[in-house]
Parts: structure tokens; sequence; C-alpha cells
């Protein structure tokens, strides 16, 4: 128990006892805020105006809630171990992370009831968000299923040695272009996280070249572009 004053300065502080009884004394007449805090319980704030006479005021703290899961791929319902699963307000402030176990499963302690927000994540799959509501007591479960991340990745060539620093990218069937990298010393290339679909694969730096390419499963490895013979 903390009695701040008006001003926000602390006045005055006490422990309950073992029965819940407590006593703070005030300095002064005046309005002051109570501020309690329990391991497992939300903590109060209440309003207190105090006169001459003593002032009772009893306050009721509600419990904690919880929170588990169980994060499972989309496709077949295998678990996902590794996966990291993150709590956030209304705010976007994170309020707990995890990482789920060889079975997919995680859990919170100690959350605040109301809207939350959970975000799960893993390699080699799509991220995602969703809102969750947190009851008042008790424990909330959900299962979260994430989708594979498509790819596509290869080598950029010319007359068959590896070019570095080339231009290379990832265009849509719309058009749009979904990213934009530059090959490694070796050569290689890699866009992830896609959905599946047609792409044109665009590489600059040296004479341009565009191959088309279609991602369904889990991706596309070996898509070499080779840009002196004009062959992909």
């Amino acid at each position: 128990m903390t009695l701040i004053s008006p001003a926000g300065r602390q006045v005055s502080r006490a422990v309950a006892h073992a029965d819940g009884a407590y006593g703070v004394r005030a300095p002064m007449a005046g309005s002051y805020v109570l501020i309690t805090s329990a391991d497992g319980h939300r903590p109060q704030a209440s309003a207190l105006a105090v006169g001459g006479e003593p002032v009772v005021h009893d306050v009721l703290m509600g419990g904690m809630s919880g929170l588990t899961g169980v994060v499972r791929s989309a496709h077949g319902g295998a678990p996902i171990s590794g996966a990291v699963v993150i709590v956030t307000d209304v705010r976007g402030d994170v309020l707990a992370t995890a990482e789920a176990d060889a079975r997919g499963e995680f859990g919170f302690a100690e959350l605040v009831p109301g809207t939350m927000t959970l975000a799960v994540s893993s390699a080699e799959h799509r991220p995602r968000a969703m809102p969750v509501e947190i009851g008042d007591g008790g424990v909330t479960r959900v299962e979260v299923e994430l989708h594979p991340g498509a790819h596509v990745r290869g080598a950029v060539r010319g007359a068959g040695v590896p070019l570095g620093g080339a231009r290379v990218t990832l265009v849509d069937a719309a058009g749009n272009t979904v990213a934009t990298t530059t090959t490694g010393p070796d050569g290689t290339y890699a866009f992830s996280d896609l959905d599946g679909g047609a792409y044109t694969v665009i590489a600059t730096g040296y004479p341009p070249k565009a191959t088309a390419v279609t991602v369904s499963g889990g991706g596309l490895d070996g898509h070499d572009i080779d840009l002196a013979d004009g062959e992909a």
C-alpha cells in the first residue's frame, strides 16, 4: 500500500497483514491516491479524501490472467518449435515474449485482462499477428497457424562466372516491385517470405535480363541467370 500526495510524492507506505488488514498514515487532511499492488493481482489506484477522522477504505483486487497456446503449421498441422511469440497492448508496447517449445506450446502468466495483440514469427514461415481477448481471471488458450513462406533463390552469372554486385528485382504478376536485392560475391541472391504465384526476376547491373518464374509450395531453388549468353 502506497499513499501518494496530489503532487505525486509518496507520503506513506504499509504492508497488509496476513488477514488483509492495513493502515497507512496521512500527514495531514487532504486528497490522496492509494496505490495497492500484490503478486498475482492487478494493481489498484483509489482516490481518498482524508479529514480529521480515520478513513476506512476496503480494496478489492482482481486476479491476473494467463494466456497459453500452440503454434502449428497451416500445412499439415505439425507443431512449430522455436517460434517467437510476443504479446503487445493496444499501444503496441511489448508486455511479454516467449518461445514455443518442442510441442509448439507457449504460455504467459500475470497478464492484465483486455484486448491484446499476439504476434508470432518463425523461420521459413509467414509471420502472423492476431487480436486476443484475455479473460478476467483464469487462462485463455489460443491456437496459431503459420503458413510456410515461399522463396526464390539462385545465382547470377556472366559466361559461367559468378557476378557479384548485380541488382536483382522481384516483380509480381501485377507489375509491382516486391523486393530488390544485390548478389553476393559468389553471385547468389535470395527472396524469402513470399506468397505463391507468378513473378518476374529481373537482373541488372550488367546487360539486363528478365525471366519468369512460378512459385508454389515451399519455393524455388536454383533459379540461375546468365547475363552473357541469354540463357537462364
